[in-house]
């Protein structure tokens, strides 16, 4: 008898070692291979800087539109610990509600309808606000509604029904979309809400380059000010410190400066004529996500809504004790996600001028993505992780092929899932005692 259990432990460590030594092999392909992609980026990189730098500017674009969808994946595993797979559909139905209301109501153009007098800039940015805002009520209406009625029962079921259902909603949803009734499954033309500029490195003074910089770095003096004075126990500083618009200045300056940096600084420097662009659709997505994500960010740490949450977050049981209406916080997430994906497929389609019934497949993939490789959970990691996602996708098709972006941006979370499986910003899982 003896033997016999030795036997066993003796098969089981041998079966462990094996596993190690297959998993150090996988990780050490994956590694080569990461070396091997990141080697033919920087030789093109260094062949080619201009079109380095334009397609880093692109990633920067991508990776915006992709935050706000990974904000979304990011609120409702953190609270419901559910892989909502049908997000990126959201993501489709916002992108064609802005598509009907600008080519069939026309309402980007309301403001000069009623006041035709208007300035045109601010009948512009008031009319694209609206059609922004019309998309993200509709895409968190939807959300809400699939939540209601396909995961609220599931809710204390097993984890896989949950996520076999969510596969479910997403298929339906595509293929309604593509009834000739509903939104057809032809590729459709997008019509932007406004009209591109396209700003060229020779349209931007070195002038304006220092002024931008000037303020970057008065705002980043002021702001660790504020900080250093909080720790010093002056509460209003500290207050001021974590204040919305002092995090939406920094990030939209500190974005702003890099781009312009990029535009204007780098063809001085290396002495050669490189013909950057940067348009205004690049300009309004980030300035749009940036704004969006302090929103969120404001709600979830300041707001009654946002302690409910991160109290439902921890302990649904113990929320529901102290008087938390679970379920209400739980719609309510559904919403603030579907409404950051809906305004993010109006951005989509503003940059990439098309829309269909499938559009919502890939990038509400890679989105998912790039919330694990922020640390899914984590507002913050949505935002990195989407950035470094649209720099992976444009670099590679830029440089290594285009039919294999796709396959390296998604090899990037089998790496995440091997060395940190809980992502930049993630903590590993705790036993709550």
């Amino acid at each position: 008898m003896v033997s016999l259990q030795a036997k066993r432990e003796s098969r089981a460590l041998i079966q462990r070692r094996r596993g190690t030594v297959l998993n150090w092999i996988g990780q050490a392909i994956l590694a080569l291979g990461g070396v091997y992609v990141l080697f033919q980026v920087i030789v093109a990189a260094s062949q080619n800087p201009g079109v380095f730098f334009q397609q880093v500017l692109n990633g920067l674009q991508l990776g915006f539109i992709y935050a706000l969808v990974a904000l979304g994946y990011t609120m409702i595993y953190g609270i419901v610990k559910l892989i909502n797979f049908a997000h990126g559909d959201v993501f489709m139905v916002g992108a064609f509600t802005s598509f009907f209301a600008i080519s069939m109501v026309e309402l980007h153009r309301w403001p000069l309808l009623i006041w035709p007098g208007m300035n045109e800039g601010v009948s512009t940015l008031v009319g694209s606000a609206t059609v922004i805002l019309l998309a993200m009520f509709i895409a968190g209406f939807l959300a809400v509604v699939m939540e209601r009625f396909a995961y609220r029962s599931l809710r204390n079921k097993p984890r896989i029904a949950a996520l076999i259902t969510a596969i479910g909603v997403s298929f339906f949803i595509e293929y309604f979309a593509a009834l000739p009734f509903s939104y057809t499954n032809n590729y459709i033309t997008y019509p932007r809400p406004f009209d591109i500029y396209v700003l060229r490195s020779s349209d931007i003074s070195s002038g304006a380059l220092i002024v931008v910089w000037a303020l970057f770095l008065l705002s980043l003096i002021t702001c660790g000010v504020l900080i250093l004075l909080g720790r010093r126990g002056n509460q209003r500083a500290h207050v001021w410190s974590r204040h919305p618009l002092i995090q939406f200045a920094l990030l939209l300056g500190g974005f702003l400066t890099l781009v312009l940096t990029l535009v204007v600084a780098f063809p001085v420097v290396s002495g050669q004529e490189w013909d950057l662009t940067v348009s205004n659709v690049t300009l309004v997505i980030m300035v749009s996500s940036i704004l969006l994500q302090v929103v969120l960010q404001y709600i979830v740490q300041h707001t009654r809504l946002g302690k409910a949450m991160r109290a439902s977050a921890y302990d649904k049981p113990t929320a529901r004790l102290m008087g938390i209406n679970v379920d209400m916080v739980i719609a309510a997430t559904f919403a603030l996600g579907g409404g950051l994906a809906g305004a993010a497929g109006v951005l989509y389609a503003t940059a990439f001028k098309q829309v269909h019934h499938l559009m919502g497949i890939i990038p509400g993939l890679k989105a998912f993505v790039a919330a694990v490789i922020g640390g899914i959970g984590s507002i913050p990691g949505a935002l990195v992780g989407a950035l470094i996602m649209g720099q992976t996708e444009v670099l590679s098709a830029g440089f290594i092929s285009t039919p294999m972006r796709d396959a390296i941006a998604f090899s990037m979370l089998i790496i995440v899932l091997l060395i940190r499986p809980q992502g930049i910003f993630g903590e590993p899982p705790t036993e709550k005692v």
